[in-house]
Parts: C-alpha cells; sequence; structure tokens
C-alpha cells in the first residue's frame, strides 16, 4: 500500500527532539514515574513500563538512572503525583492536533497550552472533537532502501496490521496496540531496525501544508513542545520539507 511522503517530517522531529534530550529525559522519567506506580516495577508484567524503557534506551538515558526511577516510583517514598490529561485541538488550516500531558497542576497546564494554541494561530478544542482522527496503534518507521520484502514478510507473519511504502521510500508497519511489542521483536530478531518505533496516536487523514501555512504550524508544534508539562504531540499535519 502507498503512503504519503513523511520521512523529512520524521528526521526533523527527531533532529529537534535529540537537540533538546535533557527536556525529553524528564518526560520519558515522568512517564516511568506513572507506569511504575500503575504497575508496578516489573518489566516482564508491566508492557507500559516497558515501553517507557525502551523510550529511555532509545534516548541514551543511563540505566542506573532508569532503575533509580523505578525503584523511587515503587517505593515508599513522597513524591509529585502526576495527573495524565489529553487536550484537543485545531491548528492552522484545521490541522488537527493531540496534546497529551503529565501535570500536578491541571489548572496551570490548561492555561499554558490554551495560550499556546490561542497566541500561534490555533484554537482549543473540547474533548473528542479532533481525536477520532487517529488511531492508538503500534508504528514501526524504516528508512528508505530498506528491504520492503523482508520486512513485510517478517511483519505480517509476526501479526502486523499493515505495511505501508511511502511516496519516499520510507516503510511504516503499523500493529495493533497489543501486537506491537511481538512484532517489533520479531523485526528485530530478523535484523531490521526501525528508525522510529513506538505505540501512538496515527492520523488517519493527513493534510498538506506548505509556505506560510507550514512554518505558522510548526512554530505552534514547537510552541506546544517547550511546555513543560508536555509529554507528547500528534498531529495530522504533513509539513512542507522546504518550511522545516
Amino acid at each position: 500500500m502507498a503512503g504519503h511522503s513523511k520521512w523529512a517530517n520524521i528526521q526533523h522531529r527527531k533532529g529537534r527532539q535529540d537537540e533538546k534530550r535533557g527536556k525529553v529525559w524528564t518526560r520519558i522519567i515522568r512517564e516511568i514515574t506513572v507506569a511504575a506506580r500503575a504497575g508496578g516495577g516489573d518489566l516482564a508484567t508491566n508492557p507500559r513500563l516497558r515501553l517507557a524503557v525502551d523510550r529511555a534506551k532509545a534516548a541514551n538515558m543511563p540505566a542506573d538512572r532508569v532503575k533509580y526511577n523505578i525503584d523511587k516510583a515503587t517505593g515508599n517514598q513522597e513524591g509529585v503525583h502526576y495527573e495524565e490529561i489529553r487536550y484537543e485541538g485545531y491548528g492552522i488550516g484545521g490541522a488537527a492536533i493531540l496534546v497529551d500531558t503529565m501535570t500536578d497542576n491541571k489548572v496551570r497546564t490548561v492555561a499554558e497550552v490554551r495560550h499556546a494554541f490561542a497566541k500561534y494561530g490555533g484554537n482549543m478544542g473540547t474533548e473528542g472533537s479532533v481525536a477520532f482522527q487517529f488511531k492508538h496503534c503500534g508504528q514501526l518507521i524504516f528508512a528508505p532502501g530498506t528491504n520492503e520484502d523482508k520486512v513485510m514478510e517478517v511483519a505480517l507473519e509476526a501479526g502486523a496490521e499493515d505495511v505501508i511504502t511511502d511516496d519516499d521510500g520510507a516503510i511504516e508497519v503499523l500493529t495493533a496496540y497489543v501486537d506491537y511489542e511481538t512484532v517489533k521483536n520479531a523485526l528485530e530478531a530478523a535484523g531490521l531496525k526501525p528508525e522510529v518505533a513506538g505505540v501512538t496516536m496515527r492520523a488517519e487523514n493527513p493534510i498538506e501544508l506548505t509556505g506560510d501555512d507550514a512554518v505558522r504550524m510548526q512554530k505552534l508544534l514547537d510552541v506546544l513542545e517547550e511546555l513543560d508539562d508536555v509529554q507528547d504531540i500528534y498531529h495530522n499535519a504533513e509539513i512542507d520539507s522546504e518550511a522545516l
């Protein structure tokens, strides 16, 4: 199945995240904390914690720091208790945006998210206003030039739902949320290492933004990303690479 060209967007986002490694680590520690408190510190029985630890490894977080935060979350120490809240809204050109946050002060968080939307050309939506445009699923993306036949054979055999080749040659493997780890392990065992892998909210109907609209959309996303309480942002904008 053919798909949109998104490799430049993926590389651009990765580059920005690498530039902000300290902030990325903070977000991962929050996720580890919430996952460990909710499901315990045993990776074998806590899939959410396994995903968080995978993210920590991908971000080159030291193993002792990961262990420390798991132990801290599952111990009896008093600490900050985070609440998970998802906000929905519209960006430039009506692009759909989901903003996942973890916060110890939801009054502060909603005010900051609303301000960012309003100041940079977007609009906050109500619960459910755009979420229906996204699918909760596992996603693994391979760089252009990866053996497409091998990826497809291994992925589908392991239970993947779809394998999509984008216009620029990147290969995207989609799985049900519960099958993500099984498919990822099978692909890696076959020597196929994804450039991007995780459980995500995947946009069902991407919209293309070019020129000034693309620049303005990227600015809005950057401002939202900079907010301390924001964990993840999902959107359906395919931003023109010349505007990145």
